[in-house]
């Protein structure tokens, strides 16, 4: 399902989730015009400007270098709403945007392997734990300079 805004390597990964949603038993999620930009940004930014390397900053971070709230996201969460609002302050999309994030990887496969090994990242994708009570209902994904973010998001994407 090709869209526009969602570069290759993001619908690959989009796939590689969906698959691996299906063999747990749990529903698709639909792609997501809006996710795929806001992911596919933030990728750059993390690749171009390096936010995370701040002292105490962390992948959810982001820069002063483009149209968006620049924030230095902690292990506290206590920069939560930075993250969640992206999807709005950068698309027509109307909810809180969950991102995944990983460094080090150079392919959507890489990367999902990466987050089915951690507990909490595996627990976002398959609507466990803490993240039960969140129905996905829109997607976005970018796997661009070592960096691959996914975007959740509850509403589902007009824009798709």
């Amino acid at each position: 399902m090709p869209l526009t805004g969602c570069s290759t390597s993001a619908l690959q990964l989009i796939e590689l989730v969906n698959e691996y949603r299906a063999a747990n038993g749990l529903p698709a999620i639909p792609a997501s015009l809006s996710l795929c930009t806001v992911a596919a940004a933030h990728a750059r930014d993390l690749a171009d400007h390096a936010p995370h390397a701040q002292p105490g900053c962390n992948l959810h971070s982001w820069s002063d270098k483009g149209d968006w709230t620049a924030c230095c996201y902690t292990r506290d969460h206590a920069q939560a709403s930075c993250m969640w609002n992206k999807p709005r302050q950068l698309t027509g999309y109307s909810g809180n945007g969950y991102e995944n994030a990983a460094s080090g990887v150079a392919s959507p496969e890489e990367a999902l392997g990466t987050w089915r090994s951690s507990p909490a990242h595996d627990a976002v994708i398959l609507s466990r734990d803490a993240w039960r009570s969140h129905p996905w209902r829109a997607i976005g994904a970018e796997v661009y300079g070592g960096f691959a973010l996914l975007w959740f998001g509850e509403e589902a994407d007009p824009a798709r």
